[in-house]
């Protein structure tokens, strides 16, 4: 009985490796995007062209001087993408989840392994965008003033009671 669990954790062990694509694709090269806001992006995440998976994130981290996230991103060997390319924070669905979308530019040369993706979009805060439109924190001075009564009517331009 021991033996048969033993079998089985292994098993799934090897099915997990295999279709998580761990160890897949050896000799894969690295690039760099740097975001202004990388949201919940976190190391192991998909990285994908035409909604195909190519690569993951490596590794998230902050570059001191300019105050950008850094990600490195582990890409298929098979795939060259134009120089000009754009990486773009998106999410999977509204539950969650994030991933880094690549747009392939239309530059003859390509990004060279430990090149950098120039075109970045980091990632948009949903909540923070809702928030924003169902409660609206502007200048109170911006907002228009309440309506003024009526001016008084003239009693030249009325006319008369009775004729």
């Amino acid at each position: 009985m021991g033996l048969l669990v033993l079998v089985l954790a292994a098993g799934f062990l090897v099915y997990s490796l295999t279709v998580g694509g761990v160890g897949s694709k050896p000799g894969g090269y690295d690039v760099t995007a740097k975001f202004g806001q990388v949201g919940s992006l976190a190391p192991g995440a998909a990285v994908s062209v035409a909604g195909v998976k190519i690569g993951t994130v490596s590794e998230i981290k902050l570059d001191p001087k300019t105050f950008l996230a850094v990600a490195r991103l582990s890409l298929d060997p098979e795939v060259k993408l134009p120089s000009d390319s754009t990486a773009k924070i998106t999410s999977d669905s509204l539950l969650g989840g994030v991933h880094v979308a690549i747009a392939p530019g239309g530059a003859a040369d390509d990004i060279k392994p430990g090149g950098e993706i120039d075109n970045t979009q980091g990632a948009v805060d949903l909540f923070g965008l809702i928030g924003s439109v169902m409660r609206p924190q502007g200048d109170p001075a911006a907002t228009p003033p309440a309506t003024a009564p009526a001016p008084a009517a003239n009693p030249a331009a009325t006319a008369p009671d009775s004729y």
